[in-house]
């Protein structure tokens, strides 16, 4: 069940997939429509660094072996894409996500009235396949993001994360980049800032705190997502690389690690299942420890949920 807190999983999810897959696609305009390149962005001078975990909580998800891993230097958004940043996108090209193709996503049950409860996920009786939920109505019919502009955009999958960078000439960050990126330069710490989850007793990063699922005590201040650059960033300037939301990353996914010394990885070249890194605001230590700079998670590319964005690095 360790899985199932995170991202839902399961006939629910599979359902999804196999409706999103077979929607019809819409080209984009032509490129002159741009992004403005509003998000900020860090460039990080690369090298090497010990990927992964040795301590490996979740066997299934592939953290370990600890290996050596070179990036080259890149340039990273200093927070996940935001509810405002994906408007832009979308008021140009009138692009549909998923979601709204399928006409449902997953939202977490407490934040679903009793009256809009249509499908509970056969995992975990606490995500909701709810009709309606989507990025701009993150809640179903009648929510909306009026409120959250600054928040990370939500119920994106895959492909429409890959549709956004299409078309702001970015892309997403490799699982190397993306976890040398949160270390921001401290060797083999568990989180961006360091071994402790509380500093000094505050906070760091947007989890769950309380009896999970059912009461969250809210202490980091945030019952759902917080804005893109809630808490302090990490030494390379960047915002939530753990916790708040998962995020997409290139790689497919694989559990088999070379332990050799290697140099810009891309994960495997074929595969069915998906890397998102970085936990989210569900997480919890008593069903998933999974905000730790080392964790990840398999996902099909076309879930999506409540928890699930992404960040871009820049081309």
């Amino acid at each position: 069940m360790t899985k199932a807190c995170c991202i839902p999983e399961g006939s629910s999810q599979t359902t999804h997939a196999k409706r999103v897959a077979g929607a019809a696609i819409k080209p984009l305009p032509s490129s002159e429509h741009a992004w403005d390149g509003t998000t900020a962005s860090v460039h990080i001078n690369g090298g090497w660094f010990d990927m992964g975990a040795a301590d490996a909580l979740y066997p299934e998800d592939g953290e370990g072996p600890v290996r050596k891993v070179w990036v080259d230097a890149f340039n990273l958004a200093t927070t996940a894409v935001s509810n405002r940043e994906f408007k832009q996108f979308v008021d140009v090209t009138n692009y549909v996500t998923d979601a709204e193709r399928v006409g449902s996503s997953f939202v977490f049950h407490l934040f679903v009235k009793a009256t809009h409860k249509s499908a509970v996920s056969s995992i975990a009786p606490w995500w909701c396949d709810l009709k309606g939920a989507c990025w701009y109505a993150p809640e179903g019919k009648g929510s909306n993001i009026d409120d959250r502009m600054t928040h990370p955009v939500v119920h994106i999958t895959r492909y429409d994360a890959l549709r956004f960078c299409q078309w702001s000439g970015t892309q997403l960050p490799t699982e190397a980049q993306w976890e040398y990126a949160a270390r921001g330069g401290l060797p083999s710490q568990d989180y961006p800032w360091g071994n402790e989850l509380l500093v000094d007793g505050q906070h760091c990063c947007n989890i769950w705190q309380g009896n999970f699922p059912h009461t969250n005590t809210v202490e980091d201040g945030y019952v759902g997502t917080a804005p893109i650059d809630a808490f302090s960033a990490n030494a390379f300037g960047l915002f939530n690389m753990t916790g708040n939301v998962w995020e997409w990353v290139a790689d497919r996914f694989t559990r088999l690690h070379s332990t050799r010394p290697t140099r810009n990885p891309k994960g495997p070249l074929n595969g069915d299942a998906y890397v998102a890194k970085g936990g989210s605001y569900l997480c919890h230590e008593s069903y998933c420890k999974r905000y730790r700079n080392a964790s990840r998670q398999a996902l099909a590319d076309t879930v999506s949920t409540g928890n699930l964005g992404f960040r871009v690095a820049y081309i």
